[in-house]
């Protein structure tokens, strides 16, 4: 699933090739919204809210939609947007006299009132990236939050836009183990945990490569994100990965045992395979 800082460049991107144009192409492929026409509104802005994407138009709507696993917002030249239209994946097209926006795969989308949009993301914690980011609320409401710390990071209730790339990595650099309680971490760490999330998401969203390490050369972009069976960058045991967060809402967690304090909860031992790997024992956890 995209995290924050991806859906913040889509949202970017957007907004650059949409704001203050008039939309000459509106087509919507969900049943709910299939008949709506947006011709001859004009783009306000296009904006993200942690994994949310709001593109609000000068008619008082909002078009809401979120990428979910597979989904994504592609922008082309209008030359280009006849082959794009063609397709059985494409879920939305709004396009002006110059560029067209297209949403392929999308998880979920709807459009509602701009002065409703508290109704589709006013659930949200503090988002990361958001003009109104807010550490002290954000740090609160982790330690508030009941649960694992790597659960809390993940609940987009307690700060919006992290997913399991910097939940993993950030509590690896800071070596804490994503199964302690927030509760016990403490306020200091769960303060510096905040901050380095906060780092390496501002720093990623100008990249199209997500790097924790500061290289963006392939496969060495990340610490133990999707590196399950590899040797740790720091101590050189095993990098593992297991499940975190409630029933029925389980995501992938990598970590070094060694470095972030041990196994698991129901870790078996078994060797494991990195992500996307083939041959021998396969990997149980396929998506991060």
């Amino acid at each position: 699933m995209p995290e924050g800082d991806t859906v913040w460049r889509t949202a970017h991107r957007l907004d650059q090739a949409l704001s203050g144009e008039t939309i000459t192409l509106s087509d919507f492929r969900f049943p709910e919204i299939a008949t709506a026409d947006l011709r001859g509104a004009a783009t306000i802005d296009v904006v993200s809210r942690g994994k949310h994407l709001l593109h609000r138009v000068d008619s008082g709507l909002t078009i809401h939609s979120h990428l979910r696993m597979e989904g994504q917002w592609r922008v082309e030249r209008v030359a280009d947007t006849a082959r794009w239209l063609r397709r059985a994946d494409l879920r939305a097209a709004v396009g002006t006299r110059t560029w067209s926006a297209l949403g392929l795969r999308l998880g979920m989308l709807e459009i509602v009132p701009t002065s409703r949009e508290g109704d589709v993301v006013g659930h949200l914690g503090p988002d990361v990236l958001g003009p109104d980011w807010d550490p002290e609320r954000a740090v609160a409401n982790v330690l508030a939050s009941g649960t694992v710390i790597g659960a809390a990071l993940l609940d987009q209730r307690v700060l919006a836009g992290v997913g399991t790339l910097w939940a993993s990595e950030s509590l690896f650099i800071e070596r804490v183990g994503p199964w302690t309680p927030a509760s016990e971490v403490g306020p200091a760490r769960v303060e510096a945990l905040v901050a380095r999330i906060h780092r390496l998401m501002d720093a990623s969203r100008h990249h199209a490569v997500q790097s924790s390490t500061g290289v963006r050369r392939r496969g060495e972009e990340h610490y133990v994100h999707a590196r399950s069976g590899r040797a740790c960058r720091r101590c050189g045991g095993p990098v593992r990965v297991s499940m975190i967060g409630p029933a029925g809402r389980e995501r992938t967690m990598f970590y070094c045992p060694a470095c972030q304090g041990g196994m698991a909860p129901g870790d078996d031992g078994r060797a494991q395979r990195p992500l996307g790997s083939s041959g021998g024992r396969s990997n149980p956890y396929r998506r991060a």
